[in-house]
């Protein structure tokens, strides 16, 4: 029997409790091998979050494409991505493999500071959310959704 394996694209948390992090420990405790692509590198603990910084796309898409290209990759879930040029990036490399997708569209951390810039919504309505399967939005999420034209 083969383990099945799963990508986490998302940002990274120092304090270990969110972001690729979780993830990669959520996949583990359920029995799924885990990959990961970073997308923004955060400066966090249970205090808050003291800095963000997207990396640029093309790192993105080249921890992509390496993931892709070598592991079996069965279902994927997206995190904090930061901009829309990162959104765009990752919906480009999944849009044509049509896997299974889990979108948290992660706009802002557990203690409130902004991890997605305001200008990237229209990405996310646009280029990310039509290839997810499912998406996980928390409320404020789901009201800067609606606001912005989600259906």
């Amino acid at each position: 029997m083969t383990v099945p394996v799963a990508l986490s694209i998302a940002g990274s948390d120092s304090g270990g409790g969110a972001g690729i992090q979780a993830d990669l420990k959520t996949f583990e405790a359920h029995g799924v091998y885990g990959t990961s692509v970073v997308t923004l590198i955060t400066v966090q603990n249970t205090c808050g979050v003291q800095g963000a910084w997207p990396l640029p796309p093309e790192q993105v898409s080249a921890q992509l494409e390496a993931v892709l290209a070598d592991f079996p990759v069965a279902a994927v879930k997206t995190g904090a991505l930061g901009n829309a040029a990162i959104i765009q990036a990752v919906a480009g490399a999944l849009g044509p493999r049509a896997l299974p997708l889990v979108v948290d569209p992660v706009m802002l951390a557990k203690s409130g500071d902004p991890l997605l810039a305001p200008d990237a919504l229209d990405a996310l309505l646009h280029d990310l959310l039509p290839l997810a399967t499912l998406v996980t939005p928390n409320a404020p999420e789901w009201t800067a959704l609606q606001a912005a034209g989600a259906p």
